[in-house]
């Protein structure tokens, strides 16, 4: 446990190594989290990059990569810390699990932030306020649709389309018999699809006009908002969230200096200033106190989405992910 190393944590034989996930605002971890920890600590920190993935994750540690703090999605963590890649965290030295919200506190990483996969829209053009069933009713919505080219996601949003309630949406995709649903009813769609594959180009289309409505990462969205001032609104109905969390490098020998950042990491006031820079939605609670109902609107733990969004099921993913790729894969050429 890493309360007994903390405690007898010596000094390091190199700097700090923070590696982070190329898909996970790595800018905004970097200005808002990570310098300002080494500008306190008065301690040096190289900041390195990483690709992302759970193979990727394993080769590079096994690897000797010499990280010793990387930024994981929900399922990275949970395989890094099933593979024992990962230490499990003393939360006593971080402040304790009460002080995060649920899902922020795991045996092996520390959520900073909540991100959001929403449906968005361009309140010039559409009226209302849809969800996903809109979304998937064509006939009386025509337009195109804006979809990630991925199957996490994607297969969530299909079955919603179709008519699933979000609460059911794990349980049938556990099925072969929810996953051809989810199929067909992408099938059905196929026609009105436009394929996005970040969330600068999710937000393009939308602002372009070429789809009504769009699947999009909520802070991408917002940012969209922001730099170009347009009507663009939010769904938080339904909306999948997942957690960006921080994890510590099994053995490594920087212990003592990665528990203070996470511990760092963990102030609602750092995540505050991270929500703020990047538009993600923090973990800790009372990081939200004083800001903009206007602001919340934006963010995956605010008091709009709170209740009423789908949890990615990481597990799920983490057994089924290169199942379900390589048939979305195949399905999407035709």
């Amino acid at each position: 446990m890493l309360g007994g190393l903390f405690a007898m944590a010596q000094a390091p034989a190199r700097d700090l190594t923070v590696a982070l996930h190329d898909g996970l605002a790595p800018m905004a971890l970097r200005e808002a989290v990570v310098r300002p920890f080494a500008e306190a600590a008065g301690i040096a920190v190289d900041i390195q990059a990483w690709e992302g993935g759970a193979a990727a994750l394993r080769a590079r540690l096994e690897g000797g990569a010499g990280w010793d703090v990387l930024s994981l999605t929900g399922a990275e963590m949970l395989a890094g810390c099933e593979a024992g890649l990962l230490e499990k965290l003393d939360w006593s030295a971080l402040g304790g699990r009460e002080r995060m919200l649920p899902g922020g506190a795991a045996e092996c990483g520390l959520g900073v932030a909540v991100r959001g996969l929403v449906l968005a829209w361009d309140r010039d053009k559409m009226q209302g306020t849809p969800g996903w069933a809109e979304f998937g009713d064509v006939v009386k919505h025509p337009g195109r649709r804006g979809l990630r080219k991925q199957a996490r996601g994607t297969l969530e949003i299909a079955l919603m389309a179709d008519g699933v309630a979000p609460g059911e949406v794990y349980r049938l995709l556990r099925t072969e018999a929810g996953v051809e649903r989810a199929f067909r009813r992408l099938e059905q769609l196929r026609p009105y699809i436009v394929w996005w594959q970040d969330e600068v180009e999710a937000a393009r289309l939308l602002a372009s006009g070429e789809v009504l409505m769009t699947s999009g990462p909520s802070s991408g969205i917002a940012e969209a908002m922001r730099e170009l001032g347009r009507p663009f609104a939010v769904q938080w109905n339904g909306a999948l969230t997942s957690v960006v969390a921080l994890s510590i490098v099994r053995g490594t020998a920087n212990l003592g200096h990665a528990v203070r950042l996470l511990a760092h990491a963990a102030d609602p006031r750092v995540q505050a200033g991270l929500a703020a820079r990047a538009v993600l939605g923090p973990m800790a609670r009372g990081a939200l106190e004083g800001v903009s109902a206007e602001v919340q609107a934006l963010l995956a733990t605010g008091q709009p989405a709170l209740g009423s969004t789908l949890v990615a099921d990481e597990a799920f993913w983490r057994d089924n992910s290169a199942k379900l790729s390589l048939r979305f894969d195949a399905w999407l050429p035709r």
